[in-house]
């Protein structure tokens, strides 16, 4: 069975930092695109950073682009958001979704496996 796993949300003071992790089981990443999604509410999800298994190349959105930073554990499967200097408005459910086909896309309808969410709430 296909699964991604989302861990490391939490509470955090504005200008915190956090790490959340994607693990997958029933599949290894080797040539997908992996990104991080989030959700506000009464927002759209929109993507957030993306990385490519194949040649490490990563996307940021510019929100995020100096703050957050992705990057992966072949051995353990594994993708990781490291967030630092976080704000208010960062606070949404972050989704980890993998992609099947190559090149760097935050389209979410572009994605195939996805998490179950997390949530990160950042506080003022």
């Amino acid at each position: 069975e296909v699964q991604l796993v989302e861990s490391g949300g939490g509470l955090v003071q504005d200008g915190g930092s956090l790490r959340l992790s994607c693990a997958a089981s029933g599949f290894t990443f080797d040539d997908y695109v992996v990104g991080w999604f989030r959700q506000a509410p009464g927002k759209e999800r929109e993507g957030v950073s993306c990385i490519s298994f194949s040649d490490l190349s990563a996307y940021y959105v510019n929100s995020v682009k100096g703050r957050f930073t992705i990057s992966t554990d072949n051995a353990k499967n594994t993708v990781y958001l490291q967030m630092n200097s976080l704000k208010p408005e960062d606070t949404a459910v972050y989704y980890c979704a993998a992609r099947t086909r190559r090149g760097l896309v935050l389209r979410w309808s572009s994605y195939d496996y996805w998490g179950q969410g997390i949530q990160v709430t950042v506080s003022s």
